[in-house]
């Protein structure tokens, strides 16, 4: 059993920075790509960045590249965001998968975390 818990959200502007963290715990990380996942009020769940096993790929959505980033060490895995806009406002859910060189598929993940919340206003 792999359990994973989300910190670093928060209510930011227009132009700000975050750093959302994922501590893994329960069993080794490595055996695992790991995922970002968010969901806007009235939204789908949308892929957002994964990593893979090792943390030598990296994959992130079309529109998010060159702000946000995805990387991991031995425990934890983090989402790095940048210059953000009102439309990055969502839950963002930290997952792991078992396809080692990960996915953007949200069914492809085993186990999710409970989200945290990042609001950015204009």
């Amino acid at each position: 059993q792999v359990q994973l818990v989300e910190s670093g959200g928060g209510s930011v502007q227009t132009g700000g920075s975050l750093r959302l963290s994922c501590d893994v715990s329960g069993r080794t990380l490595s055996s695992y790509a790991m995922g970002w996942f968010r969901q806007g009020a009235g939204k789908e769940r949308e892929f957002v960045a994964y990593i893979t096993w090792s943390g030598g790929s990296t994959y992130l959505a079309d529109s998010l590249k060159g702000r946000f980033a995805i990387s991991r060490d031995k425990s934890m895995v983090y989402l790095q965001m940048n210059r953000l806009k009102p439309e990055d406002t969502a839950v963002y859910y930290c997952a792991a998968t078992s396809r080692r060189y990960g996915s953007a598929y949200s069914g492809d993940y085993d186990y999710w975390g409970q989200g945290t919340q990042v609001t950015v206003s204009s």
